[in-house]
């Protein structure tokens, strides 16, 4: 089973500091479009799930990937949005790094993401790199679908 570790940057310095710290491992920079959908009687959301489409606009290569989240940790009903959302994607110590900046009308989100079958390990490799290179960081407690729902972001 795949797990994804997520990491929240408190702020723009130390999200330019880490895409800085990594630069020699970058892959792409990947320019996306969320969407999330349900239906006009919350049909998805009353059921814990949730309909995501992931625009990627790239120049030459558009895509779309569809993913049903379900059982996120969502707590109100969905309604159809749009964030954009710049992804930096790094291969890093045998694992892909993928480091956000989140833009919402109230404030930017930075955020680390990494899928793994290795959670306990890579999750302690990944917080000795952030403490070694002084990168702040704190655990994500919401996901960037909640953070828009409740209109503000998290607390550090």
């Amino acid at each position: 089973m795949e797990v994804e570790l997520k990491f929240r940057l408190p702020n723009k310095s130390s999200h330019q500091k880490l895409l800085s710290i990594l630069s020699q491992f970058h892959i792409t920079t990947l320019y996306q479009r969320n969407e999330f959908v349900d239906g006009s009687a919350y049909e998805l959301s009353s059921q814990r799930a949730v309909l995501l489409l992931r625009l990627y606009e790239q120049p030459r290569t558009p895509q779309c990937v569809v993913c049903l989240k379900s059982k996120p940790v969502l707590a109100h009903g969905v309604s159809r949005f749009e964030m954009e959302n710049v992804r930096n994607v790094y291969n890093w110590n045998g694992v892909i790094l993928e480091v956000d900046e989140a833009k919402f009308e109230f404030g930017e989100m930075y955020e680390v993401e990494c899928e793994t079958s290795e959670p306990e390990r890579v999750k302690k490799m990944i917080e000795e790199f952030f403490t070694e290179n002084g990168i702040e960081y704190s655990y994500s407690v919401m996901s960037k679908f909640a953070v828009f729902r409740a209109g503000k972001l998290p607390l550090s």
